[in-house]
C-alpha cells in the first residue's frame, strides 16, 4: 500500500500462555481484531494504547508495550480506508472486563483464519507473528 494512510491506530498483541492472542469485536462489527484505537494528535501510540485498553477491556498495562512496527492494512469497519497500526507486544494487568464498545472478547488460536471474521491487518500481519512472540517469551 502507498500513501498517508486514512486511520492511524496502537493496537495490542497479547499472547497467552497457551499462545492464543486476544481479539475483540466493537459492537456493530463483525471482524475480530487486536484491542486498541485511533491515536489522538496530542498523544504518542503507546499513551493511546493505554488509554484504550483501559476503555476496551478495563486493564491497566504491566510494564512498558514493547514496540512490534507500524503496519499497513485495509480497514475493517470502513470501507476503502487504510489503516496504519503501531503493533505492541502488552501484558495485561487486571482481568479482562470488556467495556461497552466491545461486543465480544476471545482467545484465538492464530493458525485459525477460518474459524470467526478476522480484520485485514489481524488475519495478515498479526496473526503470523503470534507464533514469534510465544517463542522469544
Amino acid at each position: 500500500m502507498s500513501g498517508e494512510p486514512d486511520i492511524r491506530i496502537a493496537a495490542a498483541v497479547i499472547v497467552d500462555a497457551d499462545g492464543r492472542t486476544l481479539l475483540v469485536r466493537k459492537r456493530g462489527t463483525r471482524a475480530f481484531m487486536q484491542a486498541g484505537g485511533k491515536v489522538a494528535a496530542d498523544e504518542t501510540p503507546a499513551e493511546a494504547l493505554a488509554r484504550e485498553l483501559r476503555e476496551e477491556l478495563d486493564c491497566g498495562l504491566a510494564g512498558a508495550p514493547r514496540p512490534l512496527g507500524r503496519f499497513q492494512a485495509p480497514a475493517a469497519n470502513e470501507p476503502g480506508l487504510t489503516v496504519e497500526a503501531e503493533l505492541f507486544v502488552v501484558e495485561l494487568d487486571g482481568d479482562i472486563c470488556p467495556g461497552n464498545e466491545i461486543e465480544a472478547a476471545i482467545w484465538h488460536d492464530p493458525a485459525d483464519h477460518l474459524s470467526v471474521a478476522l480484520a485485514p491487518l489481524t488475519r495478515d500481519h498479526v496473526l503470523p507473528l503470534v507464533p514469534r512472540l510465544r517463542r522469544n517469551a
